[in-house]
């Protein structure tokens, strides 16, 4: 069956009418017409994504590459930039969106970010996508995303514990660590807050 006729199948199955579903999508009307007229043949990866989510089936399925079988996964944004007023649904900075498994939805609120820099490289490299579980704490050795005060934007480093505070390091030996003491991260002023855990890598060859 042609993708065309899938969508609106898949479409008409859920009870939604063409401007439902374009609502949900952020389309307008004439968008989902035209998908199921055939008359797009490239449609975005995010939009084919986050359409299965809605009809809920896999996207192969809704590509016509196999049989029908409802979508376990989840959708989660892909953010480039964080600021430090981050809300995982906010809409503006989110460039693609991805998926993980529903069983790893069940362990909290997940969101992506696109790394901007090489400062975790050779291990985490620049337009790497890094699956992040949305947090405040984290433990010595774990890859964290912050926001601080040296860097007005989320950033991707490895959290170092000692007697006395923190620090951040990076796996590029060119980025200095970034200290902070027990009295800062106490404070009221805190210079510096974690905002989420890293918790797997996606990289596109």
């Amino acid at each position: 069956m042609e993708m065309s006729n899938i969508i609106k199948e898949r479409r008409i199955a859920m009870g939604y009418t063409q401007e439902e579903l374009a609502a949900k999508l952020g389309l307008q009307k004439s968008a989902v017409a035209k998908y199921e007229n055939g008359r797009v043949e490239n449609i975005k990866r995010s939009i084919i994504l986050k359409m299965s989510d809605i009809l809920e089936c896999s996207p192969s399925y809704l590509m016509g590459w196999s049989e029908y079988e409802k979508s376990s996964d989840i959708v989660i944004n892909v953010f480039n930039r964080i600021a430090s007023d981050f809300q995982v649904h906010a809409t503006e900075n989110i460039v693609d969106t991805t998926e993980i498994s529903a069983e790893m939805a069940k362990s909290g609120e997940f969101f992506a970010l696109k790394i901007n820099d090489d400062s975790m490289a050779p291990d985490i490299c620049k337009d790497d996508i890094v699956i992040v579980r949305k947090q405040d704490h984290a433990d010595d050795g774990d890859i964290v995303i912050t926001i601080s005060d040296y860097d007005k934007e989320a950033t991707c480093r490895r959290l170092s514990a000692y007697a006395r505070g923190i620090a951040l390091i990076s796996n590029n030996h060119n980025y200095k660590p970034m200290t902070f003491s027990d009295d800062e991260i106490k404070s009221d002023d805190n210079p510096m807050k974690i905002i989420g855990k890293a918790v797997e890598l996606r990289r596109k060859l």
